[in-house]
């Protein structure tokens, strides 16, 4: 049994690291909001467990789910945990008078945690940390020359991924600390082409003037956290936890290229390049409290709250050195239901049954206009039914429906003049598949 727990584990790993390299553009599939500073942020929101519960759990105690939410859930880790995460995106943005359906998938996260004594838990893992993927097509009319048009094209692909460690320890009856040291890393490639076209040109006689930008980062991140664990009375505890992400100074190298290309990308001349350009992006830093009540036996009732400084954001890039950001707030509501784990006629009593609800403001305020990300989740855990005392297997399913943004429109004056703009709404499906392995390591043979 061990020989099989091991080599899943083993393939989980070899098929999470061969797709690790593809997660860096695409696991959104076309966001435009991902257009501004390295991308959509991924706000430490935890596994398949925390997702089902509309991403909240930061003060639920598991023994036997990686809680990398909070490191000081490490302290409760009782068997050796290897957890997998992928994920499956389908959306559909859409203004007042377009629409674009797009899909994608990726890997969402790999994770294990090992218990190092009764009070004391490690793990290490990856997961995403930014994601950048966009493309925006523009047609105008040149001014005073009505029989010619510029074509404005717009693309970004990659983002950030976030290696970590991770130790929590339980300092004395219900409290526990933790921390986490984390390496983030990763590519940004952006681009910006715009040609001229008149009404008589073939698409043979057009060519575009595309500048290009890849910025690469690298640089170290750290998490510190806290619980507390409590009795209300003899059937119901609570739980109290807190996580920091301390502000983080992102250093990277940026280069520059411009060349002219053919409408089908064919390279007819290329101009300057500006290589290895140092910088830094500042990420602004995150503080997350959460509260959660249970009967330590088969349900969980959660509250979540986080709060980010994006109003300190500083970007690298020169296309997103003008964007304003403001403060975020998250809140988060969602639980677990366990009908019976111990029972044997009935599976469906033994299958986890999780939902929440997430409301988040957005950084982006297009005309001072606060935007919003609502949405509903939830969430099953199966367990195949091999488990034994010392070893389990659990296949755990999380879905979220969400709405970011809106179909506003406003007028905009600048330079050009005064146009109107169009806000994008992002209606999306988030499908994740995780896959939990339990195995007690380790365990000192007797002979009686």
């Amino acid at each position: 049994m061990l020989k099989t727990k091991f080599a899943g584990l083993v393939g989980l790993t070899l098929l999470g690291l061969w797709a690790a390299p593809r997660t860096q553009g695409q696991g959104l599939g076309n966001s435009p909001y991902s257009r501004i500073g390295f991308g959509d942020f991924a706000g430490n929101v935890g596994g398949v467990r925390q997702l089902g519960m509309g991403g909240v759990g930061l003060a639920a105690p598991n023994s036997t789910n990686v809680n990398e939410l909070n490191p000081a859930m490490l302290a409760y880790i009782s068997r050796t945990t290897y957890e997998a995460g992928f994920n499956a995106l389908l959306r559909r943005l859409h203004t007042v008078n377009q629409s674009n359906r797009t899909g994608s998938a990726s890997l969402g996260y790999l994770a294990l945690a090992v218990p190092l004594s009764k009070s004391w838990g490690a793990a290490a893992g990856l997961k995403p940390y930014t994601s950048v993927d966009y493309e925006a097509n523009t047609v105008t009319t040149v001014a005073g020359d009505p029989d010619t048009k510029a074509q404005l094209q717009e693309r970004g692909k990659g983002g950030l991924s976030e290696a970590y460690l991770a130790q929590g320890y339980r300092l004395g009856k219900g409290l526990a600390v933790g921390v986490t040291a984390s390496y983030v890393f990763g590519s940004i490639d952006l681009s910006t082409g715009t040609a001229l076209a008149r009404n008589t040109d073939t698409a043979a006689d057009i060519t575009r003037v595309v500048r290009t930008e890849q910025i690469h980062y690298s640089d170290f991140a750290f998490r510190g956290a806290l619980h507390y664990r409590g009795k209300v009375n003899d059937k119901l505890n609570y739980n109290l936890g807190g996580v920091y992400s301390f502000k983080t100074n992102l250093n990277g190298t940026r280069s520059q290229a411009q060349r002219r290309e053919t409408l089908d990308g064919f390279e007819v001349e290329r101009f300057d390049e500006l290589v290895d350009q140092k910088g830094k992006s500042i990420v602004p830093a995150l503080a997350q409290v959460g509260v959660s009540f249970d009967n330590n036996k088969n349900w969980s009732a959660n509250v979540d709250v986080a709060h980010q400084q994006w109003s300190k954001y500083q970007a690298f890039t020169s296309s997103a050195t003008s964007a304003r950001l403001d403060n975020t707030l998250r809140v988060g509501v969602g639980g677990e239901y366990t009908p019976d784990a111990t029972s044997v006629e009935n599976y469906f009593k033994r299958i986890t049954y999780r939902a929440g609800l997430n409301v988040a403001q957005m950084p982006y305020q297009p005309n001072g206009q606060a935007l919003y990300d609502r949405s509903v989740s939830w969430g099953f855990a199966f367990p195949l039914p091999s488990a034994t005392p010392l070893d389990a297997t659990v296949i755990g399913l999380a879905f979220t429906y969400g709405q970011r943004g809106n179909l506003d429109t406003y007028q905009l004056r600048d330079a050009a003049g005064t146009r109107t703009v169009n806000n994008v709404k992002d209606d999306y499906l988030r499908l994740q598949l995780g896959v939990t392995l339990n195995n007690r390591w380790f365990i000192k043979r007797r002979i009686e």
